[in-house]
């Protein structure tokens, strides 16, 4: 039978039970061979949709192809006794590509390998079920945070991710040769952010890659992730955007609850219910772990461990949830919006989850003296940062908003160890592939 008969004729595996009594065939991945006999197996077959179970006799019985090879099989659907309540029985085979030997056993509860291992086969260990399970949350969370801002008046935008100069003006930057002059890998979208809100689309948010030379080697790190920014205008204080974000995730976690309610039950994830989400102060929260922990913090921020210790006392008494405002200047990017009655501090905001931080946000300054003033104060040439700068010049509203980490929030979600379990491919100081 040809190949191309074959999938003319394809069904998905969760499709078969509807097709009982007719001639149809699967394609996918063989990933169990149980021989009863000489001309007698049952194959376990696996696509995108899921598995079934297909009955191969007589001389087709005979030589199973290694696991993890490609198959395409024509057959009857029947009333079967495997989970599904149906089978294939099988009366064509062909073998589309062959696997070669794996490097691990790939179909246990969990993979029993070393996490180098696992990404250097990075292709083989994605077809695990959790691992599948893993990135069809991520997606899932994706598409609910852009449907939530179209229809909350958002546009999505695409900016440059090759850059004359860093958004923060520190050393984090991966350098390009571009032509004749340097540049670099986009730390964040920020500067473009707001210069869209100044060129009048008020609200935008883009999802794109951002990248950081940073040289940590921690479960929290990789040096390049997914942001999910966005940035408003006509704003004048930070709870309108830590409202917002409240909102936000209430609706991805609604839309990752019901749509990958499978998903969740095998990953053994559970999300919480978000209410109002507790706001803290910074020096209160600084208070809280000193008096509860005597956990020190370093000056003017929050360390991991003490990021840790507040998430479990902010579970104790509210939820996995906290926001930490009010960061000192010195801390905070040079843009940041300070208080007119006390300018050490900055209208800005992070958002720690069940120990990590997701989402760091604030007001932006907006008036270009004061930019040009802010740069001065940290030792930065305002002459680089003209193209930024000249956006403000004709006018730009008061406006802020926050970034969130795709990899950190799908980590959080199914409590992953590691964010790299939440990157398909994975980029870090040691790993540059797959």
């Amino acid at each position: 039978m040809e190949v191309l008969f074959l999938f003319t004729r394809r069904v998905l595996c969760s499709e078969l039970a509807a097709h009982i009594g007719q001639e149809v065939s699967l394609a996918g991945w063989l990933q169990q061979v149980r021989q009863v006999g000489r001309h007698l197996a049952f194959w376990i077959v696996r696509d995108r949709s899921g598995w079934a179970q297909v009955v191969v006799s007589g001389q087709l019985a005979l030589n199973a192809p290694p696991l993890e090879s490609v198959v395409a099989i024509g057959g009857q659907a029947v009333a079967g006794k495997s989970q599904q309540g149906c089978e294939l029985q099988a009366n064509a085979v062909q073998v589309l590509a062959t696997a070669a030997p794996l490097p691990f056993e790939l179909h246990q509860e969990e993979i029993k390998a070393g996490d180098e291992q696992v990404f250097n086969h990075r292709v083989l260990s994605l077809r695990h079920s959790r691992n599948q399970a893993i990135f069809r949350v991520k997606a899932t969370a994706l598409q609910a945070f852009r449907a939530y801002l179209r229809r909350a008046g958002f546009l999505e935008v695409q900016t440059p991710k090759i850059v004359a100069t860093g958004t923060e003006g520190g050393a984090e930057l991966f350098p390009v040769q571009y032509f004749d002059r340097p540049a670099y890998l986009a730390q964040s979208p920020q500067f473009y952010k707001q210069m869209l809100v100044a060129a009048g689309f008020e609200r935008v948010f883009e999802v794109g890659p951002v990248f950081r030379a940073e040289s940590h080697d921690t479960s929290r790190h990789t040096n390049e992730f997914t942001s999910l920014d966005l940035e408003m205008g006509f704003i004048d204080d930070i709870e309108a955007l830590m409202d917002l974000e409240t909102q936000l995730l209430q609706h991805i976690f609604t839309a990752v609850k019901e749509e990958c309610a499978r998903e969740l039950e095998l990953l053994g994830a559970t999300l919480p219910e978000i209410g109002a989400i507790p706001r803290l102060q910074l020096a209160e929260a600084q208070n809280i772990l000193e008096r509860e922990y005597g956990h020190p913090s370093p000056p003017g921020n929050l360390d991991p461990a003490g990021e840790k210790l507040l998430c479990q006392y902010a579970q104790q008494e509210w939820g996995p949830l906290v926001f930490i405002t009010d960061y000192p200047t010195a801390v905070r990017p040079f843009y940041a919006r300070r208080h007119s009655q006390a300018p050490e501090l900055t209208h800005s905001f992070d958002l720690l989850f069940r120990g990590l931080e997701i989402t760091t946000g604030g007001l932006r300054i907006h008036r270009p003296e004061e930019l040009v003033r802010a740069l001065e104060e940290r030792g930065l040439e305002a002459e680089a940062y003209q193209f930024y700068l000249q956006a403000f010049t004709h006018g730009a509203p008061p406006h802020g908003g926050f970034a969130i980490g795709l990899e950190r929030l799908t980590a959080r979600m199914l409590e992953l160890p590691n964010v790299r379990q939440a990157t398909l491919f994975p980029r870090d100081r040691q790993r540059l592939v797959p």
